[in-house]
């Protein structure tokens, strides 16, 4: 598909929304009973779950460290998650990447110095790839570390933007990512606004740069409400079985 294809005059997308519009989000928490923390998340037709297991002893106390725990994170994609049956191994470049950018994400804003000698586990699986994969994967991990009680200095959420046609463009999905658009994904703390992700795949005129960053940004502050609403349903709803 060719680019000018991506965007109509009359400023619609292939899937229908405007530049800067949102898919439709559904998330939920505790999904697995025998993690400490789950959720799972769907946006658009991207469908991402994450477990979280910890703060736990490590198996072998000498890869600890004494001052802090230690984060692992696991992502892995389901063959079955896009047209192309494709399997991917743990040790698949671009797994082992985003695996590399959710840790970094997630170690300065979890407060790992009150667990030491310990690790925390995220595990993600994405079960249906349309664009959007890593930011699916931030959400869906903040969800499952409140859901575990691990205590950090806020949410992380994450969305992406970028260019078509030098119109910004919010959250892309599969086919505008396929046809090579310019695409930034965009980690903040809602409460601060501070970034703590900054992930571009592709080249992107510098001129263009602050108007997708921030289109990206009230992204970000678009799905922290929706996140929001989530956890406080779902603490709404424990609370209710704990008076029962």
């Amino acid at each position: 598909m060719s680019r000018i294809e991506l965007l109509t005059p009359e400023g619609l997308r292939v899937d229908g929304r405007r530049a800067n519009e949102l898919r439709k989000i559904t998330a939920k928490t505790s999904v697995f009973s025998q993690a400490d923390g789950s959720a799972y998340i769907e946006q658009g037709n991207t469908k991402c779950l994450a477990a979280v297991y910890g703060p736990r002893e490590l198996r072998f106390r000498q890869q600890g460290l004494a001052d802090r725990a230690i984060i692992n994170v696991e992502f892995n994609v389901a063959p079955f998650s896009t047209s192309e049956r494709k399997k991917r191994s743990k040790n698949d470049k671009r797994s082992l990447e985003i695996a590399a950018f959710i840790r970094q994400t997630f170690e300065p804003i979890i407060f790992t110095s009150q667990f030491p000698k310990t690790q925390i586990s995220i595990y993600l699986q994405i079960f249906q790839n349309d664009g959007g994969v890593l930011q699916s994967c931030i959400n869906a991990a903040t969800m499952a570390l409140i859901d575990a009680g691990i205590p950090m200095l806020d949410y992380v959420c994450a969305c992406s933007a970028g260019s078509i046609d030098k119109e910004p463009v919010l959250d892309l999905n599969n086919i505008e990512e396929s046809a090579d658009t310019p695409e930034l994904t965009v980690a903040i703390l809602p409460r601060t606004g501070k970034v703590t992700l900054l992930e571009m795949e592709s080249r992107l005129h510098v001129e263009k740069l602050a108007n997708v960053t921030e289109l990206a940004t009230e992204g970000c502050m678009k799905i922290h409400s929706i996140l929001d609403g989530v956890i406080r349903q779902n603490t709404e709803y424990l609370m209710s079985k704990l008076k029962a």
